[in-house]
């Protein structure tokens, strides 16, 4: 590797692909709008896109949700500026990976759990050349100083092999989902996100999903809720009553037409629900938490650029 005292790498002009920003900054601060001028310094005319900047501070699986239900719409090509990073300044890596045509920056904290669990990446550097980082770079800004000058210079046509040293992909820190299981003719699973509009969003998926839809007499509980209606749409569901359909996230969802699951049952993240009507011979789908890697996330209190 260079050392840090090597000249920083000139800007490019060529044509840039788009770069997708999904921080936990919100916008009261200058923290996006920095970042975002630190783009445009290093790759000029390149399109940006806010994916969100609402993720709840801190909150990696959050995070890692909203990644998972997003970047396939994106084109070949795009960047995704990831920085959801309480472990920031610590030691933590910061990585950018190539996968299924799209390159991801950001902490290497499971923040790319699911991304790495739908598809292999095909090449993974740790992002320790200070060429391609702003000189200086701060202890707790890693999202101005080295992600988004990272992500500029790819952007830029850098390739990704001359932001830092190879890593292998298998090492990349991978959060288990939380999977469905079958308890006798009983099968469990768990709230995985609460979306704005209080639908919650279950870690029910694929063919499990659809029998719960469509065979006749299930019932789902969540606490003391039984919940026996089912609808194709939010608009076709029963008036003042909870329901359950298919998110566009391919999951099974709980929903109140008009209203918030979550705040009637007052209900979140991590619960669990059970359905029963079902036949247990269809095993759930396989998540690759078996392939889980590396160790924890830092989960300091407190910012996290």
């Amino acid at each position: 590797m260079s050392s840090a005292s090597s000249a920083p790498i000139a800007p490019a002009t060529a044509h840039a692909p788009a770069i997708a920003l999904l921080t936990d900054f919100g916008t009261a601060d200058g923290y996006v709008g920095v970042m975002k001028g630190v783009l445009l310094g290093i790759a000029p005319g390149v399109a940006l896109i806010d994916l969100t900047h609402d993720i709840p501070p801190q909150d990696i699986r959050e995070a890692a949700w909203v990644l998972h239900t997003s970047w396939r719409y994106f084109p070949a090509g795009t960047i995704f500026l990831c920085v959801v990073d309480p472990g920031v300044g610590t030691g933590r890596r910061p990585v950018a990976l190539r996968a299924d045509g799209r390159v991801f920056v950001g902490p290497d904290n499971g923040l790319f759990s699911y991304v790495l669990a739908a598809t292999e990446p095909e090449a993974a550097v740790t992002l320790d050349d200070p060429r391609h980082h702003l000189p200086g770079a701060s202890a707790t800004f890693h999202g101005r100083d080295i992600f988004s000058p990272c992500a500029a210079h790819l952007a830029a046509g850098v390739p990704l092999a001359a932001l830092g040293s190879p890593l292998d992909p298998a090492s990349l820190i991978r959060l288990a989902p939380p999977r469905p299981t079958w308890d006798g003719e009983t099968l469990r699973g768990r709230v995985l996100h609460v979306d704005r509009f209080g639908n919650l969003i279950t870690s029910v998926s694929g063919a499990l999903a659809t029998a719960a839809l469509t065979a006749p007499d299930v019932t789902l509980r969540l606490g003391t809720y039984l919940i026996t209606d089912r609808a194709r749409t939010f608009a076709s569901g029963p008036e003042q009553r909870l329901f359950v359909l298919l998110d566009s996230s391919g999951h099974l969802a709980i929903a109140l037409r008009n209203g918030s699951a979550a705040a009637y049952m007052g209900a979140g993240r991590d619960d669990e629900i059970a359905i029963t009507g079902l036949h247990s011979e269809s095993s759930p789908p396989a998540f690759s938490d078996e392939n889980q890697h590396g160790g924890t996330e830092e989960t300091e209190v407190g910012g996290g650029k």
